[in-house]
């Protein structure tokens, strides 16, 4: 896919947003268009965000402002967008899991599937890329950050995103399995993931490097 010149959209949670970043403009979005000369980066990152919908709703509304609610309302005209999300769906979404028949925002199964159908249907020009989300510290919780009962841990929720993109053809950039970022290592973690979680300014130049050149090597 050819870098130079083209509009990206970028949907996404807090990392997207630059949540963990001391310079904003070293957010990996940022630094995507600057490595590859981008005509324009739209960051629609929201912090806190999930992919499904929240049945409960949270003390922050924001935090409910899910991926299908807004993944309609991007710029129309973008060549590319790239998704990352399902760690807020690990971490504190209350929605279930679901099966692979779920075709509604309201299980993660359904809300994969409805995103992507809606985000084919939306932008039918766009080359559409799916993330998978980082590794964590806590990833094999069952509960996840704090949910009230065991749900799955993040490598569910990573399959199930593979497994979604797969059913539409989808392009998968598969962070979680090459990105390098594992902060169980804790020499990685002190570099990269301080929190665990959140990227720091080197974090976002490594997931930066490895996102543009899969976005590079699309045909």
């Amino acid at each position: 896919m050819k870098l130079e010149g083209s509009t990206i959209n970028f949907l996404g949670d807090s990392i997207t947003e630059g949540a963990g970043v001391a310079d904003p403009q070293n957010i990996y979005v940022n630094r995507i268009a600057r490595m590859c000369g981008l005509k324009a980066a739209n960051n629609y990152g929201i912090g806190g965000t999930r992919i499904a919908r929240q049945h409960t709703p949270s003390a922050e509304p924001r935090y409910d402002g899910d991926f299908c609610t807004r993944c309609t309302g991007m710029d129309p005209a973008a060549d590319a967008i790239v998704v990352m999300g399902g760690t807020n769906d690990f971490g504190h979404g209350d929605a279930p899991l679901g099966t692979p028949d779920d075709r509604t925002p309201d299980t993660f199964w359904g809300a994969c599937h409805f995103l992507m159908r809606t985000l084919i249907e939306t932008y039918p020009d766009a080359r559409i890329v799916i993330c998978t989300p980082l590794h964590r510290l806590n990833e094999d919780s069952l509960i996840g950050d704090r949910k009230s009962v065991p749900v799955a841990t993040l490598k569910t929720y990573v399959d199930i995103i593979r497994a979604v993109a797969e059913y539409y053809s989808l392009a998968v950039c598969d962070l979680y399995a090459c990105s390098g970022l594992q902060p169980r290592v804790e020499l990685v973690r002190e570099r990269f993931v301080p929190d665990g979680l959140h990227p720091n300014d080197a974090g976002h130049e490594l997931l930066a490097r490895h996102i543009a050149a899969f976005l590079s090597r699309l045909p």
